[in-house]
């Protein structure tokens, strides 16, 4: 009797170190300043009858609070209520943590690129650059038995197929009016193609409005089950680009709606239920030391670097806001997410070890 309580105990201990985590859902919504992340609205900017679309009562009522807790919980009240409470959130640098792209350029091609290769190639030096020649982590990952087939990603913007290298990398890839469900599409796509193909199209042909993308990766999620799923929502960056800040809040309090719509969806399914871990992150930065250059992002924008994360799963210890001064960089979250799902990404190039702080129990 007591050998077999020695080997139950055994399997048991075994067992509760096992890998957990068995899908990952990335999501990352274009250049979301870490500023409005941790400090919710931006007096200055909303102040700015060049940028509040002459709504300033608007954006107070809606986002304004008695201090920068209140407010950003307001913004971003799922992010700040259960991933808060049960994950881990970087990028205060106003409390030394930092983290920043690695790369010289800071605009999204390169910034994509070097989420999803873990590497940063100075070659990728345009949002018009080629098919990206650097295997990703969602190739590699759609490589593993476990995992073939059942990888998808969607992206507002048209670049990703250039980005994750559709045509190599063996997973499909939705952007922008790409349609869903190929030649034998179920009603649910058939209307999904129909309502974006007839939509207005603020950006043009260059990038879908985030409803859209967001309702395929979600009929995606129900439907076919991927265990790696990655969703690109863009509108934070457009809004920001054309300076309408009250756009630009709106359009990452809806991501905020978003996810927890996703995170419940996960909660509530056997396969992803307590299995599933979250990834949410943004391709860059943007202004902040000059006011007026929010809107803005590269190079000469100072602040653009700088970046935030958020991270929520079983194999994540609950730190909430991470309050310590250490430097991460972008280029980490590939392996980051690999080691996420039990896996060592290795690849031709050089790959960044992963965000060991995330590990930490």
């Amino acid at each position: 009797m007591k050998k077999l309580l020695l080997i139950l105990f055994i399997l048991t201990s075994l067992f509760s170190s096992a890998q957990k985590t068995e899908n990952i859902i990335i999501i990352t919504t274009d250049g979301f300043r870490w500023q409005e992340v941790f400090k919710g609205l931006d007096t200055a900017i909303a102040n700015d009858k060049k940028f509040n679309q002459g709504d300033s009562t608007y954006i107070y009522k809606k986002y304004s609070g008695e201090d920068f807790g209140s407010s950003r919980k307001k913004l971003m009240p799922f992010l700040w209520s259960e991933i808060v409470s049960k994950g881990q959130i970087y990028g205060n640098r106003d409390l030394g943590n930092k983290v920043d792209v690695a790369n010289p350029y800071w605009f999204s091609y390169p910034g994509y690129s070097e989420i999803m290769t873990g590497n940063v190639d100075v070659q990728i030096n345009s949002n018009g650059y080629k098919p990206n020649p650097n295997i990703n982590v969602l190739e590699f990952l759609n490589k593993q038995p476990k995992l073939k087939g059942k990888v998808a990603a969607f992206g507002a913007w048209d670049a990703f197929d250039r980005i994750l290298n559709e045509e190599r990398s063996g997973f499909p890839v939705i952007s922008a009016f790409d349609n869903v469900g190929g030649n034998k599409p179920t009603m649910t796509q058939k209307l999904l193609n129909e309502m974006r193909n007839n939509s207005f199209k603020p950006f043009y042909e260059d990038e879908c409005l985030d409803v859209f993308t967001h309702y395929e990766a979600l009929d995606e999620l129900k439907t076919k089950k991927p265990k790696v799923l990655y969703i690109s929502y863009g509108e934070t960056d457009e809004w920001a680009h054309h300076g309408h800040y009250r756009s630009y809040l709106d359009a990452v309090n809806q991501v905020d709606k978003w996810i927890k719509e996703i995170w419940d969806f996960v909660q509530n399914d056997p396969q992803y239920k307590n299995k599933t871990t979250l990834f949410i992150t943004v391709d860059h930065g943007r202004g902040d030391k000059v006011k007026s250059q929010w809107t803005d992002h590269g190079a000469d924008i100072a602040g653009a670097s700088q970046i935030w994360f958020a991270v929520m799963g079983p194999e994540i210890a609950s730190k909430g806001e991470i309050k310590t001064d250490s430097q991460i960089y972008q280029k980490q979250f590939a392996q980051t997410i690999a080691k996420i799902m039990g896996y060592n990404f290795t690849t031709d190039h050089p790959v960044k070890n992963e965000v060991k702080e995330v590990f930490e129990k």
